[in-house]
């Protein structure tokens, strides 16, 4: 045998011994992949779980927020390169009934419920089902019914598509008050004896003319984001609640996310109670029965604001939402790469990002909620940490408290970023 015959064999071999062994080492890591199970958060993780004495300062600067702003409790849940690093809540979910905050209590997310709303559109545009460019009205359009069509007097409506209403470019402006939270009014210039549904709402709300040629400006619209929620319905046969239960959250490993009641009589087993500052007067009820009652509860019909604003759930499980939609690959995304990036590419500071409020690349994505008896924000910073809080609390910023908890998310992460332990509640 030649010793170049020799060498190419003995090339050869190496070849095939170092395959062998990376084969096994993909085997070894797939198993230990399958291995590792998600956890049940809601069920599993507790407050005492993220006590360690590195953060106690971080405990003490929640408690001073929290009584500077007068919140009965706040759930905070920290995450960073799709690990759950943190999970705790403060003060009390119900103090009537002595439960305190947990990572496990649920609470109103207000408008985060539009970052799962856009990801269920997403979702359908990757099964083929739709196309951000489809048109929303008119005889080829999604809610193509005659009921709307024989309606419609303004042409601009057939302009209307579904990245418009993502972005909030559809051309509805409430300049006389949301309709989703304007029920009351409704009802009397309609003369309804009963609050509208969905569909009886978009029959009101269409004869008007649109404030704008759609796509040509923006106006951020509640109502944009409930006719998303029936483009879901329409197009996939289901429930709007259905399709995301199975398509969108089950997937990405959030099994307690439920579409809001009313009422506190009608709270979930594990729903904190909300509340309203002292001075917030009762107002007349959403159904117009004439009865006043607290505006968090029976103010306003919550439940219908569906896929614009309905969504409980817990901060664990909305960090692991977000981990399943971020693009990264610790936490398999449930969307494709060109999908997230679809929704998380910044334009300019004029235009909404998809489902987002804002994808800057410098300053790190954001979304923000905000509800009677309940304040939201999620802040996705560059460097991949996240930074999730929920009040049950109103304050009279109304939205502006959020601003005041992203100074607080940017202070506490100067101090104690580096600090935070490094596992993951996410897997057993």
């Amino acid at each position: 045998m030649s010793k170049k015959t020799f060498r190419y064999l003995f090339v050869i071999a190496a070849a095939i011994v170092a395959a062998i062994a990376l084969g096994s080492s993909f085997r070894s890591e797939s198993s230990d992949e399958t291995r590792r199970k998600p956890l049940n958060l809601n069920k599993t993780l507790t407050n005492e779980m993220s006590d360690t004495s590195d953060l106690a300062g971080l405990d003490k600067s929640i408690t001073r927020f929290m009584q500077e702003w007068n919140l009965q409790g706040v759930s905070l849940s920290i995450m960073r390169n799709d690990s759950l690093l943190y999970a705790k809540g403060y003060g009390w979910a119900d103090e009537e009934k002595g439960v305190r905050m947990s990572p496990g209590i649920i609470l109103r997310m207000a408008s985060v419920s539009k970052l799962l709303t856009a990801t269920g559109i997403m979702v359908l545009q990757e099964q083929g089902r739709l196309s951000l460019r489809d048109s929303v009205f008119g005889p080829s359009g999604i809610l193509n019914d005659t009921t709307f069509t024989k309606i419609i007097k303004d042409k601009n409506y057939y302009k209307i598509t579904v990245e418009d209403l993502l972005r909030h470019r559809g051309g509805f402006k409430s300049t006389y008050g949301d309709p989703l939270f304007q029920t009351r009014t409704v009802m009397m210039q309609n003369r309804l004896t009963t609050p509208p549904d969905q569909e009886t709402l978009v029959k009101c709300m269409i004869k008007f003319p649109l404030k704008f040629v759609p796509g040509t400006s923006q106006y951020y619209s509640n109502f944009g984001y409930l006719l998303l929620s029936m483009i879901i319905e329409k197009v996939s046969g289901e429930s709007y609640e259905e399709f995301m239960q199975k398509n969108v959250l089950r997937p990405a490993g959030c099994t307690d996310f439920h579409i809001a009641n009313n009422y506190y009589k009608e709270k979930y087993k594990n729903e904190t109670r909300y509340h309203l500052q002292s001075n917030d007067e009762p107002v007349l009820e959403y159904n117009n029965s004439g009865r006043e009652v607290p505006r968090c509860y029976g103010g306003n019909n919550i439940r219908s604001l569906s896929g614009a604003g309905a969504w409980v759930g817990s901060t664990p499980e909305l960090a692991r939402f977000i981990a399943s939609i971020d693009g990264r690959p610790e936490v398999p995304d449930i969307l494709s790469l060109k999908s997230v990036r679809a929704m998380t590419e910044y334009i300019d500071e004029d235009t909404y990002s998809l489902g987002w409020n804002d994808t800057h690349p410098l300053k790190g994505w954001t979304r923000t909620g905000t509800l009677s008896g309940t304040s939201a924000l999620i802040k996705y910073f560059p460097d991949g940490e996240c930074w999730i809080l929920i009040t049950n609390t109103s304050t009279w910023k109304g939205p502006g408290l959020t601003r005041y908890t992203a100074e607080l998310f940017r202070t506490l992460r100067q101090r104690y970023s580096e600090k935070l332990p490094a596992r993951d509640f996410f897997w057993e």
